[in-house]
């Protein structure tokens, strides 16, 4: 019974949560190399601190977090920015997607397939946003849309979609 043992099990269980973690990872250090480059390197400015907060809740080390401050402060090269992209979802959802990406061109084009997979398109500025409010960092809804149980399914599996891709941040809905 060959690869039946229990290092084997072990192996692929720990390659599975590596992937997981470094997808993580890699979505923090950005955010954190973006805080870092407003704030100077400051680690008592709330972005900043925000951002290595919560890092430290999904079990970063330290030395990572310190690297990827050193490297935002230090390093010249090409500046990362924060986009929103708004689209309209299954059942009329608005839908409020931020990237954060170093290559706006490569980002767009990567949220448009990722949209277009599901029959959906990325909606002028302004066209979906109206139906949130911005509170620090999260935006919250001001109205929502019920939707039902077959718009939900295809709602939780774009969502799922954009989120695996590294540039996206954070993917928010109107819906119920």
């Amino acid at each position: 019974m060959s690869g039946h043992n229990k290092f084997s099990k072990i192996k692929h269980l720990k390659a599975k949560n590596d992937a997981q973690k470094s997808k993580i990872y890699t979505k923090l250090v950005r955010l954190i190399s973006v805080e870092a480059k407003k704030s100077g390197g400051n680690t008592s400015a709330p972005g900043l601190a925000a951002a290595i907060a919560k890092a430290r809740e999904e079990n970063m080390p330290n030395d990572t977090i310190d690297r990827a401050i050193k490297k935002a402060t230090t390093d010249n090269s090409a500046a990362m920015e924060s986009i929103i992209y708004e689209a309209y979802g299954p059942g009329g959802v608005a839908i409020l997607i931020e990237a954060l990406t170093e290559n706006r061109n490569k980002a767009a084009q990567e949220i448009k397939h990722i949209l277009a997979v599901q029959d959906i398109a990325l909606a002028a500025p302004g066209s979906a946003s109206w139906a949130f409010e911005k509170q620090g960092n999260i935006w919250n809804p001001t109205t929502t849309v019920p939707l039902e149980e077959a718009d939900i399914e295809k709602l939780s599996t774009l969502i799922e979609a954009l989120e695996a891709n590294d540039e996206v941040q954070e993917v928010f809905t109107n819906a119920e």
